[in-house]
């Protein structure tokens, strides 16, 4: 038998029993739909992150209170409440040259009231670099200003969300909103940013002075955190520097101390993110894969069967000139053919199924051609391991036992 003659017997093997070859690989099918729908879900989620990311705004550094733990997280001190405040923020702004920009970020929560609709939403205490930092704009009025800032003065600005559950179609820029019973003159409504990496939507905040919301509604006087830009992203390590060196020396924090403060960079928030999704993407693809494995094991059955039914067949083979090799390479090539035909049908339904995940949940999915060649070459991989024991076997049959078998 040449190549083209074990190329056709396998396939007339095949197209004799359509129904049962394709309940074959049909675990193949879902296994590598499964495979590439998991797999384009992780990677849709790591672009997403990405993407929030450099939502957060340009060249960012974030200042914590709290020591960095080897694990990556901060740890407060026991009993510290706090140890960055204003004249940190102020320190920072003059005395770091590769930093363009800083605010502090005062945080609380509160039960926003306008006519008879209410809304409870996070507040944010910042300065006027903030917007400069997270690169965010109004989409109607103004922002409020740093003479705003120095008076305390009762305005504010708005997220989408919060706009949407108080006022509707109505236009707030000029209306006055009550935050914990404080009248705020709400002076500009922010473009939408969609939700973060933690899922939390963006839009639902109201954005005061911070001065304005510590001393009227939070009544807190240390900062939770401070927001930096650096000038240029080249100047990012050196802003890092810079920001740590004057923080130890206001903090005055003696050289065999550790800081009492954590200086995350732009960069390290996204890998942390994105080495969150990268594993949660593996895990998906491993638990995927199973039903591969799976299919493979549905095909090595089904080859065993073929291999009983046409015992005599390969009999009469061997005898009329056939080698071991041709046989074994026979029905290896139909163990292949199943699974790759079945690999095939599999990218399409992943493909799909991808597509509708992504319309219907509304989860971003990113289809890779590396995830479909993997999903194909692991198919493949599949037929040869799972085919050659059935395949082997039919080769090693004794040809004269073979021509007796009933």
């Amino acid at each position: 038998m040449n190549l083209e003659d074990t190329i056709l017997s396998a396939y007339h093997s095949i197209k004799s029993n359509p129904m049962r070859s394709f309940l074959t690989i049909l675990g193949i099918i879902i296994g590598v739909a499964a495979v590439i729908a998991m797999v384009a879900i992780g990677q849709g989620a790591q672009y997403s992150v990405q993407k929030q990311i450099e939502s957060l705004g340009t060249n960012v550094l974030v200042v914590f209170p709290g020591a960095q733990t080897q694990a990556g997280r901060v740890r407060m001190e026991v009993g510290m409440v706090s140890r960055l405040t204003i004249e940190d923020v102020e320190a920072i702004k003059s005395q770091c040259d590769a930093v363009a920009y800083a605010t502090p970020i005062v945080r609380t929560g509160a039960q926003v009231i306008y006519g008879n609709n209410n809304w409870r939403t996070g507040i944010y205490g910042v300065n006027t670099d903030y917007f400069q930092i997270r690169a965010w704009r109004v989409s109607s009025g103004n922002y409020f200003t740093e003479q705003d800032v120095k008076a305390g003065a009762k305005v504010c600005v708005i997220g989408q969300t919060v706009k949407n559950a108080l006022f509707g179609d109505e236009d707030p820029v000029g209306k006055i909103i009550r935050i914990r019973d404080v009248p705020v003159k709400v002076v500009g409504v922010l473009e939408p940013k969609g939700q973060n990496v933690m899922g939390q939507d963006q839009d639902d905040i109201i954005i005061a002075p911070y001065t304005t919301v510590m001393t009227r509604l939070s009544r807190f006087f240390f900062i939770g955190s401070i927001l930096v830009s650096a000038v240029s992203p080249n100047l990012i390590p050196v802003a890092q520097q810079q920001i740590t060196q004057v923080l130890r020396e206001k903090h005055k924090i003696q050289p065999w101390q550790e800081d009492d403060f954590t200086v995350r960079t732009q960069d390290e928030i996204a890998s942390t993110a994105q080495e969150t999704s990268r594993i949660m993407t593996i895990l998906l693809g491993s638990i995927a894969s199973v039903s591969l494995i799976v299919g493979g094991i549905g095909v090595m059955n089904i080859m065993l069967v073929s291999v009983t039914e046409r015992t005599r067949e390969i009999g009469i083979r061997i005898s009329v000139g056939a080698r071991k090799r041709d046989i074994l390479f026979q029905f290896l090539l139909e163990s292949v053919v199943l699974t790759l035909t079945g690999g095939i049908l599999g990218i399409i339904l992943g493909v799909l199924l991808s597509k509708l995940i992504s319309g219907f949940a509304g989860w971003p999915v990113f289809v890779s051609a590396g995830a479909i060649l993997l999903a194909f070459s692991f198919s493949a991989a599949v037929g040869i391991f799972f085919g050659f024991y059935p395949a082997r076997k039919a080769a090693n049959l004794n040809p004269v036992e073979a021509l007796r078998y009933e």
